[in-house]
């Protein structure tokens, strides 16, 4: 396809209020609090707090998430084939609240004695649920607007919110003990709890539901063949899923990397607020620089400024932390592209796929976007913890040897710089940019007005 096109994007009469942007975005904020401490404390707290070892709580969470392959293209299915009239995307937002409530409830709070059957149980119930809010809600955004920029507003609303809910979680956590970890896990349930509670009825009430899918009966069969042959679609869902596991390692370790590496367990909780502080001071100025150059360039841009600070990370070591705040500081100014704009990009493929195959297929796309997004951090988990188990590290113990504690170091880093210096390769010189979706938007325009023309 040619980006050479100067077509104008076409006007944005279908620009979604600031109400609908809030309404819509807030239910990023529960989902996110409870998702931030899904990955980053419920893994070291089962096996840091609970006894389970390393290599059975990355298991467990590597089979669960690969039940998402499943369940994922499932929901998207349904959700792109439920009546209208109940609301496409909403139904399943509605109805899947209280499953995630009770799901995080008995993932977070579990018994005092528990084992890796109580885990693998909870984990799957987390991620149906999941699935049955999160596919639908990203669909619903990327409905809500069919313009280049307004669809990385829509995103950006959502990233936002997202933010908030992980930043009030972050508040939360005190990893001075096992104690406190497990009083910071209840106080996320509750506090995921009251956000469903509020956020979803009003989303309801005022997000507009409106979205048109085609009715193929070989969708499934559809989605495996945008999985098999090049497309823009696999492409830009290959970048997401390496860079999103180069994002995936270091969360998973980020507990055991401050509390055995930089030994200071209790900046855990500050580290990850100003992280994420950061994050959120970003997004508008991603936004902008998008809307300057293009998505896909901004956020290759930002994954390389992102390398570039976590590279020192594997040098740090007991008591660097000014030095490891600094990389704290600059990858969370660069992951504010991370959380906007690649979502926005799959958006603007839905036009790219009614006009390559005929099809409007926006749960679909985003169910498998949202597999792509937790096998990664399933992967993580799966593959880091087993390495560690390997070599003799026990995640109970403050007494590991040191070149153990230097593995933990460099696979904290090493990995990630990798699969995200091919995220970059694969998408530096993506050829959907705003000129070309607008080119498409116009063909499309075109053919069904020639349709609706036809006698």
């Amino acid at each position: 396809m040619s980006n050479t096109s100067n077509a104008p994007e076409p006007p944005e009469s279908d620009a979604p209020s600031i109400r609908t942007l809030a309404a819509y975005g807030s239910l990023a904020f529960p989902l996110a609090a409870a998702f931030i401490a899904l990955q980053v404390i419920v893994p070291t707290f089962y096996a840091q707090a609970l006894g389970l070892s390393l290599s059975a709580v990355g298991a467990i969470l590597l089979a669960a998430r690969l039940w998402d392959l499943f369940t994922d293209p499932i929901v998207g299915y349904l959700s792109d084939r439920t009546p209208p009239q109940l609301g496409r995307r909403k139904s399943w937002v509605v109805l899947s609240a209280p499953l995630v409530a009770a799901s995080v409830w008995m993932l977070f709070n579990p018994p005092t004695s528990v084992g890796n059957q109580f885990l693998l149980l909870a984990t799957l119930a987390i991620y149906v649920a999941g699935t049955m809010s999160i596919v639908p809600m990203n669909a619903w955004g990327a409905e809500l607007s069919d313009s280049y920029h307004q669809r990385s507003r829509v995103s950006g609303s959502r990233v936002v919110f997202g933010l908030a809910g992980t930043m009030v979680a972050l508040l939360l956590v005190d990893n001075s003990n096992n104690e406190t970890l497990s009083k910071s896990l209840y106080a996320i349930s509750i506090l995921a709890l009251l956000g469903l509670a509020v956020t979803v009825p009003i989303a309801a009430w005022l997000v507009p539901d409106k979205g048109v899918v085609t009715q193929q009966n070989d969708e499934l069969r559809g989605a495996l063949r945008l999985l098999t042959k090049p497309s823009l679609f696999r492409r830009l869902l290959a970048a997401f899923f390496l860079n999103g596991l180069g994002n995936a390692i270091p969360a998973t370790l980020f507990l055991l990397y401050v509390t055995q590496v930089l030994e200071e367990p209790a900046i855990a909780g500050s580290m990850l607020f100003l992280y994420f502080i950061c994050s959120a001071v970003s997004v508008p100025l991603w936004l902008r620089a998008s809307k300057r150059t293009s998505k896909h360039l901004a956020w290759s841009v930002a994954v390389v400024g992102s390398c570039c600070f976590f590279a020192g990370t594997p040098f740090l070591g007991s008591g660097d932390v000014f030095a490891y705040g600094v990389i704290v500081v600059g990858t969370g100014l660069m992951i504010g592209a991370d959380l906007a704009l690649p979502n926005a990009i799959n958006g603007d493929l839905i036009e790219w796929d009614a006009y390559e195959n005929g099809q409007r297929r926006p749960g679909l796309f985003f169910a498998l976007w949202g597999t792509a997004s937790k096998l990664a951090y399933a992967l993580a988990v799966g593959m880091i913890f087993p390495v560690l188990d390997a070599i003799g590290f026990d995640a109970t113990s403050t007494q590991n040897l040191p070149e153990d504690i230097r593995i933990l170091a460099i696979l904290y880093a090493a990995p990630s710089l990798l699969f995200k210096g091919i995220a970059i390769a694969l998408m530096w010189n993506f050829p959907l940019d705003e000129a070309e979706h607008a080119r498409i938007r116009k063909l499309l325009a075109e053919r069904e007005s020639s349709v609706d023309s036809t006698p």
